[in-house]
């Protein structure tokens, strides 16, 4: 059966426990593929902790998944990276198992992703992906995209 929507998916915790992305129903997402040693880690996370601060009680869950593939900036375990995350930039969105985003290997939610935003490769880390309750890819943005540059976007959905 093919996925119709993100809420079809069930991914792994940083912990390696199963989360049903049903658990999201009714919630704006934007779905990120994050990474500790990039040149866009401080200003990703400073800004995504913004929008979770400003839009988590309106609806908006962030969800972060490590990889890997790009530059090999994200090499820690997922509990480095968790210790990371919540030490320096005092996240409080979920960050995921540790994932690849393209190739033979990629993880079934990015294959997904993807595939309902035109089927093109992950370029870099921090690319976006921003789903409306339903749980439908409606935006895709670039990793220098500024997480604060798409509010906008975010508050329609948000709003509608």
């Amino acid at each position: 059966m093919a996925s119709q929507s993100v809420h079809d998916f069930i991914v792994k915790d940083g912990k390696g426990n199963d989360v049903k992305l049903g658990e999201y129903k009714g919630k704006v997402l934007l779905i990120v593929n994050v990474a500790s040693q990039c040149g866009l880690t401080n200003s990703n996370y400073t800004e995504l902790n913004q929008l979770s601060d400003k839009y988590k009680q309106k609806g908006l869950e962030i969800l972060a998944f490590p990889c890997n593939q790009f530059g090999a900036q994200e090499p820690g375990s997922n509990e480095e990276i968790a210790n990371f995350v919540c030490t320096r930039f005092k996240a409080e969105f979920p960050i995921f198992d540790k994932v690849d985003v393209n190739g033979e290997n990629a993880a079934p939610l990015y294959k997904f992703l993807k595939s309902s935003k035109g089927g093109d490769n992950i370029r870099w880390n921090f690319s976006k992906f921003l789903l409306d309750k339903q749980g439908h890819a409606v935006h895709s943005y670039e990793p220098t995209t500024s997480p604060l540059s798409i509010e906008k976007d975010i508050k329609n959905l948000l709003e509608g």
